[in-house]
This record gives structure tokens, C-alpha cells and sequence, in this order.
């Protein structure tokens, strides 16, 4: 994958992609002391469509607010025109947008008051995270040897570069093991999340989705809520134990990067027919629609970029 662009967003200017650099010293490098968000753009009639903008400029403020930023200099509507500009600049319509803020000061103490936030915003061309025939045939999924985070461990309503060395872990060791994708357990042995997905199940009709406590709780994730109950969909917020994934009808998996995918296979056990089922279709279908702004219900997720 390329991540090449001609110019990046680095504190308010647009840089040559060559000139978007950090110093060795920079502390987050050494602590994983940054925020980032990922957030998708999609060709559309109209120029670029930047799906829910909005609230992930708005998640990345909050995300540095719980890390212990105070008096922030950047606000959600820097973070919002900063990935407009960079889409804009570099003339791209299918792209990924990472806002990042990091300690880029002071913090050798580890104390983050002693340091300063920057914020840079890189784009480049993406189109499918996990390959299009995942989306027909769904992924093979393992539950992880590794534990999601406890939630008074770290923060895991804040996007924390940090926090992802968890499942860096996780999905690496799932891959090695010939799977496509891990599913991490909360502290109490629940279901929690996927190393950058939420996780939803169907059975019997009604779509469960684990509890909110120990996961963050994805842009994504809200978005297909929000369509399933408009399909009619009942969906049920609760507790989830690994055998219900592996009695499940359906299981789906949603975030940014992974759309809406269907899991075909968790530890060796065929989940429904082994492909992806009716309810993960029927959502993927309205999901792909309104994220390229051709479903007027949903229009004001997308800022257009011409």
C-alpha cells in the first residue's frame, strides 16, 4: 500500500510530503504519547465525500482531552478544514485521512503538561482494507491469547497511539497463526473488540453488540446502528461470551479501515453457512450507499469536497 500524497498538513500549513517529519526526540515516538483518527473519503458524483467528518474531528479533540491535553490549541473545526485541504490539495477522491496530534515537547518526565501538542494530517489512496472478496466471503477470525485493555489501564474511549500496541500483539500473532483477523476478550473473559474493529452477532433476527465499557465505541459501529434499526433491525447492547459468537447465525465486524465484514470462520467453527450472511448483506448494501452520498437519508454524514 502506498501512502505517498503530494503534501501533508503538518500545524496548520500544507507541507511537501518530504518536509512532513518529526525529530527522533520526539517524545510520542518514545512513549506513544498521540491521538489519531482514522477516517475514510470515497469518490462521489459530486467530488470527494468524507464520510462523518464531523465526528471524528470532534473524536479526536475528546480523545486528547481524556489523554490529559489541557488548553488545546486546536479545536475540532482545525481538525475538520486541516483533512478538507489535504483531500483538496492533493487531488484525491478514494483516499484514508489520519489526523494525528502527538507530544511533540517536553514529556520526558512523563508528565504531559510539560510538553506541547502538534497535529498533522496525512491522506493517501485506499480502497479495500481486508481485499473485496472478504466482503462475499467474510474472513477467518481466532479469539486472541491477548486481553483488550482494562479500562482503568488505559483510556479505551481515546484513540492513544500507545493503546494500539495491543493489537499490533494480537493481530499479528492471528496472522502467524493463518488467520485474518483476532477477537480480543475484555478483563472479565467477554468479547470486547477486534485489533481495529467493533464486533456485532446475529441470531434470530436481533443483532447483539458487546457493552460499550471496554471498547471504543466506533464511528462505524454508530453509523451501522443507525441503519440496522432503520432496516428494521433490533439491536441489543449487552454482555456477549465467546460460544455465543460461535452459535451465532451471523457475525459482522465494523470500523473505519474493514467497512462491514463478514466473519465466515471463529476458531475452526463455521459461523451460518461459512459466508456472509442476509443481515451483514443488508446493511453492507445501505452502508456502501451512504458513504459515496447516494442515500439522501444519511447525506449529512458526508462532507463533499469538490
Amino acid at each position: 500500500m502506498g501512502m505517498e500524497s503530494k503534501y501533508v498538513w503538518m500545524n496548520g500549513e500544507l507541507v511537501e510530503f518530504e518536509k512532513a517529519t518529526v525529530h527522533f526526540l520526539t517524545p510520542a515516538m518514545h512513549y506513544g504519547a498521540a491521538l489519531f483518527e482514522g477516517i475514510r473519503s470515497y469518490e462521489a458524483p459530486e467530488g470527494a465525500s468524507i464520510f462523518r467528518l464531523r465526528e471524528h474531528s470532534q473524536r479526536l479533540i475528546e480523545s486528547a482531552e481524556i489523554f490529559g491535553f489541557r488548553n488545546l490549541k486546536w479545536t475540532a473545526n482545525d481538525v475538520f478544514e486541516g483533512c478538507i485541504a489535504v483531500v483538496k490539495a492533493n487531488g484525491f477522491k478514494d483516499c484514508y485521512i489520519r489526523p494525528l496530534m502527538y507530544l511533540s515537547g517536553g514529556g520526558w518526565n512523563l508528565n504531559v503538561d510539560n510538553g506541547e501538542a502538534a497535529l498533522g494530517i496525512a491522506a493517501w489512496e485506499w480502497n479495500n482494507y481486508l481485499g473485496k472478496e472478504a466482503l462475499d466471503k467474510g474472513i477467518r477470525a481466532n479469539i486472541s491469547s491477548f486481553t483488550r485493555h482494562h479500562p482503568n489501564v488505559m483510556m479505551t474511549k481515546s484513540k492513544v497511539a500507545g493503546n494500539y500496541v495491543n493489537s499490533f500483539l494480537a493481530k499479528t500473532e492471528s496472522v502467524r497463526l493463518g488467520f485474518e483477523e483476532a477477537i480480543l476478550l475484555d478483563p472479565q473473559g467477554y468479547v470486547a473488540e477486534c485489533t481495529g474493529e467493533n464486533i456485532f452477532l446475529v441470531n434470530k433476527g436481533i443483532i447483539y453488540t458487546p457493552n460499550t465499557a471496554p471498547v471504543l465505541e466506533g464511528i462505524t459501529r454508530s453509523s451501522l446502528a443507525k441503519i440496522a434499526t432503520d432496516l428494521g433491525y433490533t439491536i441489543k447492547e449487552q454482555p456477549v461470551s465467546r460460544d455465543q459468537l460461535y452459535k451465532a447465525e451471523e457475525v459482522f465486524v465494523c470500523g473505519t479501515a474493514a467497512e462491514v465484514i463478514g466473519l465466515s470462520e471463529i476458531d475452526f467453527r463455521r459461523i451460518g453457512n461459512g459466508t456472509t450472511g442476509p443481515v451483514t448483506k443488508a446493511i453492507q448494501s445501505v452502508f456502501h450507499k451512504a458513504i459515496r452520498n447516494q442515500e439522501p437519508k444519511y447525506s449529512d454524514w458526508c462532507t463533499i469536497v469538490k
